[in-house]
C-alpha cells in the first residue's frame, strides 16, 4: 500500500491588499506635495501692473549694416 502525501500551494492573498495599500498611499502623497508646491509657488509669482517700465540701454553698433538691395517700387 502506498501512502500519498498531498501540500496543498503555496499562495497567499493576504499580502496584495496590503500592496496596494501602500500604492494608494504614496499615490495620495505625492499629489498632495504636487498641488502644495504648485499652489504656492504659483502664487508667489509677482503680478505685473500696467504702470511698469522697464529701461534697457543696448549698446550701439558703430558700423550699422545697410540694405544693399534697394525695394522694387509698384
Amino acid at each position: 500500500m502506498a501512502t500519498i502525501i498531498t501540500t496543498p500551494p503555496n499562495t497567499s492573498s493576504a499580502d496584495n491588499g496590503a500592496g496596494w495599500a501602500v500604492a494608494v498611499i504614496i499615490l495620495l502623497v505625492v499629489v498632495g506635495v504636487g498641488a502644495y508646491f504648485w499652489l504656492h509657488y504659483r502664487a508667489a509669482a509677482p503680478a505685473t501692473s500696467g504702470g511698469t517700465n522697464i529701461n534697457v540701454t543696448l549698446p550701439q553698433n558703430p558700423n550699422p549694416v545697410t540694405n544693399p538691395t534697394p525695394t522694387p517700387s509698384p
